[in-house]
């Protein structure tokens, strides 16, 4: 009959014979040579090095994990003692795809960001999404301080023990919570490697919060970043485009290969800064958002077709019980914030369906769509589309809408004059 064994316990067993052998005929007349033995015994047991299983190598990959983060963790003290500028090495944390996490595990892509974004000595920088640390403990050596919002305690429990092997724990100062549901603290720089699936409500939260703070870098999705950058003309041109580039400036840092994440994501990154513009614009972001919202409800039709739309025309005259927001609207305060934090990025292809196309008798839609035509007229807008129109222009139509008494702010209360 044949015994199989776990890798395990063949291991064992082979290092027992083994010892075995070597003390064979040994005979202890006495308790205390048993003891004497069995100790013996142990200690050979302990340097016996067993060959290693042809199918499975001898060891699982649990075990060749440890026994790289032990030498990682060896080398970072031998580098310490030498006086080398070294960082503990981070313990696995098993990230969770449906939570779009995906940490970044090339430190000279977080050596980059740090050097691009231009944190100064006397920056307090919030970092979203910190992970187990990578990026957070190289901004820890350049800032005056790093305050980290993590929602995962899993992953605060390993960025706190990386710290706290360093002399720049005094510096960090962790959140343990949701980015999207907490009001942001004093900052001066932002640096966020997020879920993608929050790119756009937290792009439009940073820009529609009144901490002045001087830039946002962002590790977002390659095609995310081209929209947020798209100008008129271009395919990607959208209400995500036009509203980002009301409130700032964007530019393209580097560009970050998939490869350089664990576990990789599906798609490649761009770093990109987002620079408040230091005056506030000159229009009301709530009819602003409304009226862009309008522009581009079909983005491939002429403004002149979109506003002969019946359901276009109803909101305009305060009858549609939905309002310009559509049916994801959410009541609140902050209407700016919560309004411009709609995910462009997944909805502004699709096409707003007619609401209430019926006729009001309180106000004559067909004279709200002469003078809606006549402004478009006026201007040479009315057979173009709102992806070849421009900031200036843009703002240009808005401002002739409201001469005219066609207002884009609360549905339910704007008249035309």
């Amino acid at each position: 009959m044949r015994v199989l064994f776990s890798p395990r316990l063949q291991s064992s067993y082979s290092a027992l014979k083994h010892c075995l052998r070597q003390f064979d005929g040994v005979r202890p007349s006495s308790k205390q040579a048993w003891i004497a033995t069995a100790r013996a015994l142990s200690s050979g047991a302990s340097r016996v090095r067993t060959r290693p299983n042809n199918k499975t190598g001898g060891r699982n990959h649990e075990d060749d994990q440890m026994q790289k983060i032990e030498r990682e963790n060896e080398l970072w003290r031998l580098r310490n003692l030498k006086g080398d500028v070294a960082l503990p090495p981070a313990l696995p944390v098993e990230c969770r795809r449906g939570k779009g996490q995906h940490l970044l595990k090339n430190s000279h892509i977080a050596d980059v960001i740090v050097e691009k974004a231009g944190v100064r000595s006397t920056d307090t920088v919030l970092e979203i999404g910190p992970g187990t640390g990578n990026l957070t403990l190289k901004l820890l050596q350049v800032a005056k301080k790093v305050i980290a919002v993590e929602v995962d305690p899993r992953m605060i429990e390993e960025l706190q023990r990386r710290v706290q092997l360093t002399d720049l724990a005094h510096k960090l100062e962790v959140i343990k919570g949701d980015i999207m549901r907490m009001e942001f603290p004093e900052f001066d720089l932002c640096v966020a490697n997020i879920p993608y699936k929050i790119s756009s409500p937290l792009t439009f939260k940073l820009l529609s919060c009144t901490s002045k703070y001087r830039a946002a870098v962002m590790m977002l999705q390659r095609e995310f970043a081209k929209r947020l950058m798209a100008t008129a003309g271009d395919p990607l041109f959208s209400r995500l485009s036009a509203n980002t580039q009301l409130l700032a400036s964007v530019s393209i840092l580097m560009e970050v290969s998939k490869a350089n994440f664990s576990p990789p994501p599906k798609v490649d990154s761009t770093v990109v800064c987002i620079s408040p513009h230091l005056s506030p614009p000159p229009v009301d972001l709530q009819e602003w958002n409304n009226f862009i919202r309008v522009c581009f409800s079909r983005k491939n039709k002429t403004l002149g077709a979109i506003f002969r739309q019946k359901h276009i025309l109803s909101l305009l005259a305060g009858h549609s019980s939905q309002g310009f927001s559509g049916p994801d609207e959410e009541d609140s305060e902050d209407i700016e914030c919560k309004d411009l934090a709609v995910d462009y990025s997944q909805q502004e292809d699709q096409e707003v369906e007619p609401r209430n196309t019926e006729l009001c008798s309180q106000v004559d839609l067909g004279e709200l769509k002469e003078t809606a035509l006549d402004v478009l007229g006026c201007l040479g807008f009315a057979e173009r589309r709102s992806v070849k129109l421009t900031q200036p222009e843009f703002l240009k139509l808005l401002a002739s809408f409201n001469e005219a008494g066609i207002n884009f702010g609360n549905a339910r209360t704007a008249r035309p004059a």
